[in-house]
C-alpha cells in the first residue's frame, strides 16, 4: 500500500493580497475557520495525510490552527517555492517507516480550488500528474518517487516547472483555476468554499 501525502504550502509572502493567505478567513457551514485549516482537512478526508509548511511569521498561528499536525518551518521561503517544498519532503522522508512507494501532492494554500473527486482521481494514479481544465494544468500536482529525487536535488529558486514534466488529467472542477492572489478573489474563494 502506497503512503499518500501532501505538502501544503503556505509560506508565500502575501504582498498583493496584503494579508496572509493561510489565514484568511472562509466561512464552512456554521463555522469560520481558516483557509490553511480548509484545504489541510479537505485532503485528510481522501485519507492523505498533509505537511503544512510556512514561514517565521506565520508559524505560531498556523500551528495553532492546526493542532495535532505537522507544521514545518521554511528557514528561507525568499528563495523560492521549491524550497518549501523540499522542506516538507524532507520531513515526509525523515518520518518514512519503510520503503514502500510513495506520492506527493503539492498544494498551494492559495489554490484551493480542487475537488473531492479530483484528488480521489490523483489518489489513484500512478504517475506524475496534475488536473487540468479548459488546456490549463492545475492543482494539487501529484509527484512520484522519481520526482521527489529531482526536487531534493535542485537548488531551492528552481522553478518547479523546470523540474518535472506532470501529465494532464481532464477534470470538470468549476473552480480548478481559483488562484487566492488579490482582494478581489475572496469572493470567488468564498463561493468555491460554499460549493465544495
Amino acid at each position: 500500500m502506497q503512503q499518500f501525502y501532501a505538502v501544503v504550502l503556505t509560506a508565500g509572502a502575501s504582498e498583493r493580497l496584503g494579508q496572509p493567505k493561510a489565514m484568511l478567513p472562509v466561512k464552512i457551514g456554521n463555522r469560520t475557520i481558516p483557509l490553511v485549516q480548509w484545504v489541510v482537512e479537505r485532503l485528510e478526508l481522501c485519507g492523505i495525510n498533509p505537511i503544512i509548511v510556512t514561514n517565521q511569521e506565520l508559524l505560531i498561528d498556523v500551528t495553532f490552527a492546526l493542532p495535532e499536525r505537522t507544521v514545518v518551518l521554511n528557514p528561507a521561503p525568499e528563495k523560492g517555492r521549491t524550497g518549501s517544498i523540499q522542506c516538507g519532503l524532507a520531513t515526509i522522508i525523515s518520518n518514512l517507516k519503510s520503503k514502500r512507494a510513495m506520492k506527493v501532492l503539492i498544494a498551494p494554500v492559495d489554490r484551493p480550488g480542487f475537488s473531492s473527486s479530483t484528488l480521489e482521481v490523483l489518489r489513484h494514479t500512478e504517475f506524475s500528474a496534475c488536473p487540468s481544465k479548459d488546456g490549463r494544468g492545475g492543482h494539487p500536482v501529484l509527484i512520484t518517487e522519481e520526482d521527489v529525487e529531482k526536487i531534493m536535488l535542485a537548488k531551492p529558486e528552481t522553478s518547479l516547472r523546470d523540474l518535472i514534466s506532470p501529465m494532464k488529467i481532464n477534470v470538470t472542477d468549476k473552480f480548478l483555476h481559483l488562484n487566492v492572489d488579490t482582494p478581489d478573489d475572496l469572493e470567488n474563494l468564498q463561493r468555491a468554499a460554499n460549493e465544495l
